[in-house]
């Protein structure tokens, strides 16, 4: 007997699926981007520039001055679209969206600010207003889960971090296994690799996606560090060693090293915050000495697709990089 689409298991398709369109969000809280918002703007304009050759591109604008600036930087080349915002990070603050085609479905989530760290008005309706705009059946779940804080191959595989997932800032009223059922549930997944820990200084609390990150059915891709200095060396050689112990096929790349903001702290920078869509994979880069050789890597790990590096200092003053402040419509 055949069954019914309400009773088919949802389906998370990988990143690398066809897009239907790429959202993006236009940072609009000065007091979030140290009182200056020229710097991670002309950072995002590159980066929408770049990937409009390749996906329709919308922008998430969240007031009128917003709106205005970004019309007037990437009009021409984006849909500038009008929904409630806090900060950029699409990521975590938009759906997730399974399936293709006409079963897709947009999975909402409870966001709580990353662990109540950051609350911004705006961002616990962008998810909603996206799917609405795309037309997409909402289904919302109690289970607070940030897009940046998971990756999935497609094939029912799924990455995270106990550091950020099982965080009591997060679900502090459930367990490893009651959180794996309700992802299971809501995005069809069915094999949990668990990290430690993510980047010293995340504001995320770990995401896997600075990380971490499938780059086809069962290969991984982590970093490996770079120069004597490295802030995070352990933490990314556990990475690997966890990955390859799960049995996946694991290629390591350059991490950008030490990278300091202007107080002398190590920032979370990370080659693995790359954006894939049709056709291009956009890297964000530090102008570090080790960014040259991690291009040339995953170029020859993504067949067929550009890869092209593009700088995302500023952007990283924020808090994140081009996969935090993204999100795919599969096709």
């Amino acid at each position: 007997m055949a069954r019914s689409m309400s009773d088919m298991k949802p389906h998370l398709p990988p990143e690398w699926a066809p897009h239907a369109a790429l959202w993006v969000g236009w940072p609009r809280l000065v007091e979030e981007w140290g009182g200056n918002l020229d710097g991670p703007r002309a950072d995002i304009a590159g980066f929408i520039r770049a990937a409009s050759d390749f996906v329709p591109i919308r922008v998430a604008v969240g007031s009128d001055e917003a709106e205005e600036t970004a019309r007037a930087a990437v009009g021409d080349c984006a849909d500038i679209c009008r929904i409630p915002t806090g900060d950029i990070w699409l990521r975590d603050t938009g759906p997730i969206i399974t399936g293709s085609g006409d079963a897709r479905k947009a999975q909402t989530f409870r966001f709580n600010g990353w662990g109540g760290k950051y609350l911004m008005p705006g961002d616990t309706e962008t998810a909603v207003a996206i799917a609405d705009f795309e037309n997409i059946n909402t289904e919302s779940h109690d289970l607070v889960l940030e897009g940046g804080g998971i990756d999935a191959d497609g094939t029912g595989r799924l990455l995270t971090t106990g550091q950020c997932l099982l965080n009591a800032n997060r679900n502090p009223d459930l367990d490893q296994s009651e959180i794996e059922l309700a992802i299971s549930h809501a995005l069809g997944v069915h094999e949990y690799i668990w990290l430690g820990d993510g980047l010293l200084n995340d504001h995320t609390d770990g995401h896997v996606d600075n990380v971490a990150r499938f780059i086809s059915p069962g290969h991984a891709i982590c970093q490996h560090p770079s120069g004597d200095d490295d802030p995070n060396a352990e933490t990314l050689q556990e990475i690997e060693t966890t990955l390859r112990r799960a049995g996946l096929e694991v290629t390591t790349i350059p991490s950008p090293g030490l990278v300091k903001d202007e107080d002398g702290n190590p920032i979370p920078a990370s080659h693995m915050n790359f954006a894939i869509t049709n056709g291009v994979v956009l890297v964000p880069v530090y102008e570090d000495r080790y960014s040259l050789v991690a291009l040339a890597e995953l170029s020859a790990l993504f067949e067929g697709r550009q890869v092209i590096g593009l700088p995302a200092r500023h952007i990283l003053n924020g808090g994140g990089s081009f996969h935090c402040m993204t999100r795919e419509i599969p096709a």
